[in-house]
């Protein structure tokens, strides 16, 4: 049980923590591929370009699969 669903319940109040859980992830898997270097991303068939426009892509911004 998360923190915030404890308080919730204290409250009265339900949260859906999965959405949280799953925009917390995103933030992290993006604030990630910022940290890769040049040699990573070419590796990965990325440039710098390609990272900035996904920095910028908003947090619920995900493909389809992963809204599941």
């Amino acid at each position: 049980m998360t923190l915030l669903s404890t308080i919730g319940r204290s409250f009265g109040i339900s949260f859906d923590t999965s959405a949280i859980t799953k925009a917390a992830a995103v933030m992290r898997q993006r604030r990630a591929l910022n940290r890769l270097d040049a040699a990573a991303l070419k590796d990965l068939g990325l440039t710098r370009a390609d990272v900035e426009a996904e920095l910028k892509r908003p947090v619920w911004d995900v493909p389809t699969n992963w809204r599941g």
